[in-house]
């Protein structure tokens, strides 16, 4: 097992349950580095002073907030250790709320929470009692000097540890403007659903793959080997002009009818679902 990220224990209620936290997700995305193009090798970046245009050492740098444009406040590192909270090692679970009722702006990186040897019981029940109650833990974590909120969910047998942004990080969407229901023909809208059905499926992410990833790696393999890469040739959908939406509606039923044959009779069997958060069985 890769070594924990984080070493501590749950808070619940007056119950401690000794946790490890552990990644759970991964940047699959091959890295690149800068290069000189004449002689393939790797360039350093340096820290140039803006007024000076000379090259600042780590030991010259500070911290400095812009509270206006070219005005600065100066933070020293005192002043961060001052603000630091203490560094607490729980997971405090402060509430627990519907899942459904969460915007999924919220999420942030998903980490697993391991049970620690002697924790394995009490984990195990706590994991139950959310799977049962269909709830969600929101908790609060010290990572690294800052405070996080998180939720707590199950999937499958882990519990699994989603770091949140805070209220204030989510834009207002008052700030812009979004269309009313008020001018859609109810022809336009059976149309649409029907649509929206047919393309219904069981969520099954194996379905999806990161193609730009894929070529990116055809490349650099056939590079290596000196051959030219041989990738699937993208096709640029003609945008055909048609003004009516209801005739854009069918072309796109049709279109579906055909690459699926399946999908619509399975469709007629599907219910509405829940958000992409469910608690696993």
């Amino acid at each position: 097992m890769a070594r924990a990220l984080w070493k501590g224990a749950i808070a619940f209620g007056l119950v401690n349950i000794p946790v490890e936290l552990h990644t759970a997700v991964r940047d699959s995305r091959p890295r690149f580095r800068m290069l000189h193009a004449e002689d393939k090798s790797p360039v350093r970046f340096e820290r140039v002073c803006a007024r000076e245009g000379k090259p600042v050492a780590w030991d010259e740098l500070v911290k400095g907030y812009e509270y206006e444009k070219g005005r600065f406040v100066v933070l020293s590192k005192e002043d961060f250790r001052s603000a630091a909270l203490e560094k607490s090692r729980t997971v405090d679970i402060r509430s627990f709320v519907k899942p459904e009722e969460i915007d999924d702006r919220f999420f942030e990186t998903s980490y697993f929470l391991v049970p620690a040897k002697g924790g394995e019981r009490a984990y195990a029940l706590l994991r139950e009692a959310i799977r049962e109650t269909r709830l969600a833990g929101i908790a609060t974590i010290v990572l690294r000097d800052a405070q996080h909120l998180a939720a707590l969910e199950v999937v499958g047998e882990a519990m699994v540890l989603t770091l949140m942004r805070y209220a204030e990080e989510l834009v207002d969407v008052r700030e812009y403007h979004f269309p009313t229901a008020k001018d859609i023909r109810k022809p336009e809208l059976q149309m649409a659903r029907t649509l929206v059905e047919n393309l219904a499926d069981k969520w099954d992410p194996s379905q999806y793959t990161d193609e730009y990833r894929k070529n990116l790696m055809k490349i650099i393999k056939a590079k290596l080997k000196g051959k030219e890469p041989h990738l699937a040739e993208h096709v640029e959908p003609q945008n055909a002009e048609v003004v009516d939406l209801m005739e854009r509606l069918r072309q796109s039923l049709q279109g579906a009818g055909s690459a699926s044959p399946k999908r619509s009779a399975r469709t007629k069997k599907t219910s509405a679902r829940g958000k992409h958060r469910p608690h696993a069985a």
